[in-house]
Formats: C-alpha cells, sequence, structure tokens
C-alpha cells in the first residue's frame, strides 16, 4: 500500500478534529460562564488598544534587521557565501525584540502619563 492514499486521510481526520476542539471548546467555555451566573452573549473580548503598535514595531525591527543582514552578507561576509544564515537569523530576532521593548518603553510611558493626570 503506498503512502499517498494516507495523506487525504489524514488531513481529513485533522481538520474534523480542529473544527470539533474549536466547537468543544466553546461550549466548555459558555457553560463554565453560566455556571459561575455570567450572560455569554453579553461577554466581549476586551480591546488592546497597544496592539497594533507592538505589531509595527515589531515587524519595522525584523525588517531591519533581515536589510542590515542582507547588507553584511553582500558586503562585509562576501568571502564565505554559503555560511552566513546564522546572520540572518540573529538579526532578526535581535531588531525584533528591540522593538518589542521600544513598544514597552512606549506603552509604559502614556500608561504613566495617563495615570498621573488623573
Amino acid at each position: 500500500m503506498d503512502g499517498k492514499i494516507l495523506i487525504p486521510i489524514l488531513i481529513s481526520l485533522g481538520l474534523f478534529a480542529l473544527i470539533f476542539g474549536i466547537f468543544y471548546m466553546r461550549n466548555r467555555e459558555r457553560m463554565a460562564m453560566i455556571e459561575r451566573g455570567m450572560d455569554p452573549r453579553a461577554y466581549k473580548p476586551q480591546p488592546a488598544p497597544w496592539q497594533n503598535l507592538k505589531w509595527g514595531l515589531l515587524l519595522i525591527g525584523s525588517g531591519l534587521g533581515l536589510f542590515l543582514a542582507y547588507v553584511l552578507d553582500r558586503t562585509t561576509f562576501a568571502s564565505t557565501q554559503d555560511e552566513n544564515e546564522a546572520i540572518y537569523f540573529g538579526l532578526i530576532a535581535i531588531f525584533g525584540g528591540l522593538g518589542l521593548v521600544l513598544s514597552y518603553r512606549i506603552e509604559k510611558k502614556e500608561l504613566y502619563h495617563d495615570n498621573k493626570g488623573e
């Protein structure tokens, strides 16, 4: 028996399990809310006002890291053509992390100023 027949079967079973799991967990969450006396229809997720800033700075930092890695790969490390993958991953992680730290600092600064004014 060839393994090609197993691929559609496994994909179908995985998709069914994923959909079943989503509905099962949603039902359990609603039942827990009802047991605590809460109305599940009135529940709305809390807004995340800083989410766009966080994602924006993460992507900007990752882009800067990727660009800097490309420039370093083509200029400084040009003699070692096939051994420079670590530079890309390292600089993307460093600059992405710096973007998240910058986002945290901006959020902290704004929240401090908002609470100070009250």
